[in-house]
């Protein structure tokens, strides 16, 4: 076990390893020379104020920018010790393994068993569908919501329920590694709370990144927060170091809210 500025990674090494890397739209530079280390089952917060590159480093560590034409990205991203950007890594297995759940809920026009069942049947499953459909439901804290109705359309959940039907259809392919995107920012105080509160179980078994701009979330559900500003990586650390202790200047600022 190994220790470098607070964070501690087991002896089987980190879920993910950021070095020197640099993101690119055409000519704008979003994310700057940014280096960290994700523990496994762990969270880790990333915050700053708008604009700062959060979702954008996020989206590396699945590839996501792929999908951006105008997208350049360079420098190390490993995933467990293999190079998630090298030519023999396909880009699909790379976004199975490592899930993601977006900043608004989006369910398939499908029905609620379907959104689930969906991603294990395109990728070959074989074994009994009825059992994963309920456990991963029953991951996302949603089973007894709506066990009596799978074959409801997905549009007929609310709002909360919606975001929690896509955190199951994200855990069903069991991915190792559980990205989030601002994943309760579209939801009520009540909703939100069941969200947090899910994510706090989900790291019994997940290491997951989620990107904030909720400074209290961040401070409620993390292990670890990242303070990106301007594209570039201020401060990293255990998150109760980064509220009441910060090292920079800024992380302080942007903490207690005298900018954002």
């Amino acid at each position: 076990m190994s220790t470098t500025y607070g964070i501690t990674i087991g002896s089987d090494g980190p879920a993910l390893e950021v070095r020197d890397v640099n993101v690119h739209y055409g000519s704008k530079q979003a994310i700057d020379g940014v280096s960290l280390t994700v523990p496994k089952k762990k969270v880790v917060a990333l915050i700053g104020p708008s604009g700062c590159g959060k979702s954008t480093l996020l989206r590396c560590f699945n590839r996501m920018n792929d999908l951006v034409p105008s997208a350049r990205v360079d420098g190390l991203i490993e995933f467990r010790g293999h190079d998630l950007y090298a030519p023999d890594v396909d880009p699909v297995e790379v976004r199975r393994r490592i899930g993601m759940v977006f900043q608004k809920p989006n369910p398939f026009p499908k029905s609620i068993y379907e959104n689930v069942a969906f991603g294990p049947k395109i990728n070959g499953f074989r074994g009994d569908l009825d059992e994963l459909v309920e456990t991963s439901l029953r991951q996302a804290a949603l089973w007894d919501e709506v066990s009596d109705r799978l074959g409801d359309s997905a549009y007929a959940l609310s709002g909360g329920q919606q975001q929690r039907l896509c955190i199951a259809r994200t855990l069903a392919v069991k991915p190792e590694l559980v990205l989030m995107d601002e994943p309760a920012s579209a939801l009520d105080p009540i909703a939100t709370q069941k969200i947090e509160e899910l994510i706090y179980e989900l790291k019994e078994q997940y290491t997951i990144v989620i990107v904030t701009h909720n400074m209290q979330q961040a401070a409620r559900i993390s292990d670890y927060t990242a303070f990106l500003y301007m594209g570039k990586l201020i401060e990293y650390g255990p998150t109760d170091t980064i509220f009441t202790n910060p090292r920079e200047e800024r992380t302080e600022a942007y903490v207690t809210g005298r900018f954002g």
